[in-house]
């Protein structure tokens, strides 16, 4: 059985900069707070958990004092470095700099045109769009489903942004529908659209399609809280039928393998590739 895994798979360069940070800290320090996972991806938590970070959330977070935490890739509304300031936590913010700059650009469309709505196309509750939020004075709207567009009022000015990994198919069906419906009030010069999905993330889709389409089956390594896993797996299982998903190396005697003769081994943005590896060589095995 030829076993190959996908080069472009693994962490995206935010991801690794937060795991790198907490990993520098770990050397010389016993503890390290987190507020929240630190990545959608439980055995990475393990191993990370294994040599002293430690999760926390946000109502643990404000209790804390004279301390240091992680500001993981996601990001975090504003209120949170206030609190931080206020019970004097030092911070490590692993922030990415991609949704670093989109909080700074949504902050920047609130001061400077405070009648402008700000719609945000993403999960709702997810962390990166809480801190997205954070910077419109809560005042800005969460676009998850195409009902929610019923909330928008058409006779004002808005501007449209994306998570930065928001399915970017997704994404186009929200342009599209927030652009007629503009148009339909004669309103369409007040609707500005920004597509600020990360490029890397938005490559993958293509990527994966094309990595699956080689093998007789495809394992999909991922967590079930990754959103980006969830739906780079789908696209895999439509190109290949013989996909499947698992997060660890244990779930591999529930797979026949007779009559397979060349394995994909691929994952999504929050996948670590030790993971992968330590699954292709179990495989190898038997």
């Amino acid at each position: 059985m030829t076993i190959t895994i996908d080069k472009n798979s693994g962490f995206c360069f935010g991801v690794i900069n937060a795991i790198k940070a907490a990993e520098e800290y770990l050397k010389e320090h016993h503890t390290l707070y987190c507020l929240g996972d630190i990545v959608h991806n439980n055995e990475e938590l393990k191993r990370l958990t294994g040599i002293g970070l430690k999760i926390i959330t946000p109502e643990q977070f404000k209790n804390l004092q004279h301390t240091t935490v992680l500001i993981r890739a996601h990001g975090e509304p504003p209120v949170t470095y206030k609190i931080a300031k206020a019970n004097n936590i030092t911070l490590i913010d692993a922030t990415c700099q991609v949704v670093a700059k989109l909080q700074q650009r949504i902050k920047s469309d609130v001061e400077n045109n405070p009648d402008t709505q700000i719609l945000i196309a993403g999960k709702a509750g997810h962390a990166e769009v809480e801190g997205l939020l954070g910077q419109t004075k809560e005042n800005g709207k969460v676009i998850s489903t195409i009902q929610d567009l019923e909330n928008v009022d058409y006779s004002k000015p808005a501007k449209l942004y994306a998570q930065t990994t928001q399915n970017a198919e997704k994404y186009a069906k929200f342009e599209t529908k927030i652009y007629k419906n503009y148009r339909k009030n004669n309103n369409e010069a007040l609707i500005e659209i920004h597509n600020t999905i990360c490029k890397r993330v938005s490559n993958r889709a293509k990527e994966i399609k094309e990595f699956a389409s080689q093998f007789d089956a495809v394992l999909f390594v991922s967590d079930n809280k990754s959103s980006n896993g969830l739906f780079l797996y789908e696209i895999c299982k439509k190109q290949n039928p013989e996909s499947y998903f698992i997060s660890s190396s244990n779930q591999l005697n529930f797979i026949d393998f007779k009559n397979i003769n060349t394995v994909g081994i691929c994952g999504a943005t929050s996948t670590p590739v030790w993971l992968m590896t330590s699954i292709a060589e179990k495989l190898r095995v038997g």
